[in-house]
């Protein structure tokens, strides 16, 4: 080859760099424009386009670029056509950037109330996807569209996505693929919060105990925070306060850790529920929801909770009639406001009728801000669960105690005294014979 020749190739390589160079700084010039001039920025990125001899790298990011200006002009019909050239270009870039710049487009059209657009965006996507055999972007496609359906309430298509993913994670057999614990769960907490809105409590439960026995993951936070606010929610409706109290606890833990503000909302379901099964454990004494004290949302629980543990009945019915946005408007909350207020009203009711043997129920209810019928209902039940000795005298509307004298008391103890001691002496002997 002739010096000449050799000279030739090195100024062609020269001029390609050139031109990459050109392309680049088009890119970029375009993009600075994208916050001041939509118009501008627009036509900078289909010139990148024409100048790019062979679609790659610069043609596929400004194809990007191009629809998200639609998007923002809401130019939607227009933007699904251009949508489809940049899909049709995946095979320009590598897996990994094409999936990343899928990803991007998808969380940046999310923003949209507009769900006829969004179902359009995702089924265009998983259209694109099964020529291209990308099963992991496929998988992650499909979980986005299946959440629309979730918001939505359009459970009949979730369903169908819901088979189709569960599908994906099981092997050969049909079992479910432990070696795919992470998606496993993202499918089971999808699936978790379906049974939860449809009130689907067999298939709740065995899904949630079936996602607390993957242990071959890594999950998101937001998963697991997703997984125990509906376990907790189970328990509630079982009225298992207990286990309701823990779950919503791990629940706060991991939407905090995900920086999620549904971690305010589940620790108001712990307060909640904490006030249900009468406990005395502060949940801000934990150091994870200590900082979340002030909150003014939170503080109208925790007003709440000091009203109710101090049996301030008007105290009580003031929060909630002064903080119905941040309590009362919670449905969740509100279903289970009527358990506190007979509580309150049994720890009250106990305590007023203590010094008598004889007391109007008329009383009683002006004193409880209740109904006459109210607090004979709540009466009755207080002397069938033993709490209240005495009955009711519907016709002249009078609570009779039943006082035992202090002889009687005094008696039951001592008998009661007698029988531990009896078996306390039954078992030494029994131990000297062994």
């Amino acid at each position: 080859m002739s010096d000449e020749e050799d000279y030739d190739f090195e100024y062609s390589d020269e001029e390609e760099e050139e031109e990459d160079v050109d392309i680049e700084n088009a890119y970029y010039t375009s993009k600075g424009l994208v916050d001041s001039d939509l118009d501008q920025a627009l036509s900078g990125f289909e010139k990148v386009l024409k100048m790019e001899k062979e679609p790659g790298e610069w043609g596929f990011k400004a194809s990007k670029q191009i629809v998200k200006i639609l998007f923002k002009q809401k130019k939607y019909d227009l933007m699904m056509k251009r949508y489809g050239e940049f899909l049709s270009m995946m095979g320009n870039v590598t897996r990994n950037f094409s999936e990343q710049s899928i990803n991007s487009v998808l969380d940046f059209v999310s923003m949209s109330q507009d769900m006829d657009i969004l179902q359009k965006f995702y089924e265009a996507t998983l259209e694109a996807l099964k020529q291209a055999k990308n099963e992991r972007l496929w998988f992650k496609t499909n979980l986005k569209l299946g959440k629309l359906f979730y918001d939505i309430g359009d459970f009949t298509k979730l369903q169908k996505i819901l088979r189709d993913l569960h599908k994906s994670c099981q092997d050969s057999d049909g079992a479910d693929d432990q070696k795919k614990g992470t998606q496993l769960l993202e499918v089971y907490a999808l699936e978790i919060q379906m049974c939860t809105a449809t009130a689907n409590h067999k298939r709740l439960k065995q899904l949630y105990e079936k996602s607390l026995a993957v242990k071959s993951a890594i999950p998101h936070p937001r998963i697991m925070g997703v997984i125990r606010e509906c376990g907790g929610k189970m328990h509630m409706g079982q009225r298992e306060w207990d286990k309701a109290a823990s779950d919503f606890f791990e629940a706060f833990k991991n939407f905090d850790e995900a920086g999620s503000q549904q971690r305010i909302q589940c620790l108001k379901y712990l307060v909640l529920s904490n006030m249900l099964r009468d406990s005395k454990i502060n949940a801000f004494d934990s150091q994870e929801a200590k900082p979340y004290k002030d909150d003014p949302e939170i503080v109208a629980m925790t007003n709440l909770v000091d009203a109710y543990m101090h049996g301030e009945i008007d105290r009580f019915e003031k929060i909630l009639r002064e903080n119905r946005s941040s309590i009362m408007d919670d449905p969740f909350i509100r279903h289970y406001m009527e358990d506190l207020l007979k509580n309150i009203r049994t720890q009250v009711l106990i305590k007023l009728v203590a010094p008598y043997t004889r007391v109007r129920i008329r009383f009683l209810a002006s004193a409880l801000n209740a109904s006459v019928e109210e607090v004979e209902n709540l009466l009755v039940s207080l002397i069938l669960d033993d709490k209240i000795h005495g009955k009711v005298d519907q016709i002249n509307q009078i609570l009779i105690l039943e006082r035992e004298s202090l002889e009687e008391s005094k008696y039951a103890a001592f008998e009661k005294w007698a029988v531990q001691l009896s078996s306390l002496h039954n078992s030494i002997l029994k131990g000297l014979t062994v």
